[in-house]
């Protein structure tokens, strides 16, 4: 299959760019007829120096919420699934439009939409999936879209929220760390040779700092290969079930990150779990399915236990309650979900619960971390002045 960059308009004088696949111009020119484009301009990808090298292209979470908002929008105003598929084609960026050229030619081939978008799992998730055939069993795909739509985007704010909050102390401790890697490989040494020249009895501090920066000026090429190396070391082990857990185990007994950590995934838990349970699908299967979305094997293991449970004839709420991974509000709001018959609504609004809580928990430590980082870096500057300023202020005072 060869591909083209075409820039064409619709009957209505509407701008359309993208790219079609298709065995040769003449197949392209046929397929965007068909669309009923009128085709302005068509070059074969490679020719335009985008093919070959634009490798690294990488679908990002956004492309799919927009996808999908857009998707709903369309599907709910009446438009046959395989025209907003095709439009959608067109008008998204490359790597996305890859994907869903192959969902919509395996939907013309008789596909289902959901297995059409199994096939790409690296894309659209378990728990998108199970939706989308949820809502092509009972007939209610605009519905469940909207749904998903409005979950995605969900997701998308609560994440933007979290990383802006983290954004300012992030970018001050790695600038105090860039500075002081800085003055100990480059600026230290060369008072280290002044120091030697004059023969100066440097007091105790300022001999292990020059000790600490001579190793680094002189092992700098071997420590940033070897950071990498374990960074990468510790990457492999984390994708290990056992690996996986230790870590997970470790991030939830931190003072403070371990309960921000523990808030954020249980907002993602209920409120994934609510979406699945309102568009009907059946609770051991959400559970199931839950257990591979939450990016976290205590969790996963201990939802994979639920729902065992839950399958036996327990309820949800006696079967989460047994776990110390769950919060007590968990087991409690669940159950009154369970008895009021309204268990979807209840998560949604225990999920809105546990995102206001990491949002407040976040900005309350990104508060609290200003004052300590200019604490630190107040000592920092002090332990520089005794034990760099300090000896050159009493060389030349002996002049």
């Amino acid at each position: 299959m060869m591909r083209f960059r075409f820039k064409a308009k619709t009957h209505d004088g509407v701008d359309r760019k993208g790219v079609v696949e298709a065995q040769n111009q003449q197949a392209a020119v046929e397929v965007l007829r068909n669309q009923k484009l009128f085709i302005i301009e068509l070059h074969e990808l490679n020719q335009t120096g985008r093919g070959i090298l634009s490798f690294g292209e990488k679908i990002k979470f956004d492309d799919v919420v927009n996808f999908t908002r857009q998707l709903s929008t369309m599907i709910s105003a009446g438009l046959p699934l395989t025209d907003a598929m095709s439009i959608l084609q067109i008008q998204s960026q490359p790597a996305l439009q890859k994907k869903l050229s192959e969902v919509l030619k395996a939907i013309e081939g008789g596909s289902t939409f959901a297995d059409a978008l199994a096939v790409h799992e690296e894309v659209f998730s378990k728990v998108y999936v199970s939706l989308v055939r949820a809502g092509e069993a009972a007939g209610v795909l605009d519905t469940i879209l909207v749904r998903l739509a409005d979950n995605l985007e969900k997701q998308r704010e609560f994440r933007a929220k979290t990383k802006g909050a983290l954004i300012y102390p992030v970018i001050v401790l790695v600038g105090m760390l860039v500075v002081g890697l800085v003055m100990m490989i480059f600026v230290l040494p060369k008072l280290t040779a002044m120091y030697e020249d004059f023969n100066a009895d440097l007091p105790v501090i300022t001999k292990l700092l020059m000790s600490f920066s001579d190793f680094l000026a002189n092992t700098w090429y071997l420590g940033v290969p070897a950071v990498f190396v374990i960074a990468y070391l510790i990457k492999m082990w984390k994708k290990t079930p056992a690996g996986a857990l230790i870590y997970d185990k470790l991030m939830f007994r931190l003072p403070i990150f371990g309960k921000i950590k523990l808030m954020t995934l249980m907002a993602e838990f209920t409120r994934t779990l609510a979406l699945l349970a309102g568009a009907g699908v059946a609770l051991v299967e959400g559970l199931s399915i839950v257990k591979h979305v939450v990016d976290n094997e205590v969790l996963s293991r201990a939802l994979s236990v639920v729902g065992k449970d839950v399958e036996k004839g327990n309820s949800l709420a006696a079967s989460l309650a047994k776990h110390e991974a769950f919060p007590l509000l968990v087991s409690q709001m669940v159950s009154v979900g369970e008895q009021t018959g309204k268990l979807d609504d209840v998560l949604n609004r225990v999920a809105g619960y546990f995102e206001i809580e990491s949002e407040h928990a976040i900005k309350n430590l990104s508060t609290a971390m200003e004052p300590v980082i200019m604490i630190v870096l107040g000592l920092g500057v002090g332990f520089m002045i005794v034990a760099i300023v300090v000896p050159i202020y009493n060389l030349t005072s002996t002049f």
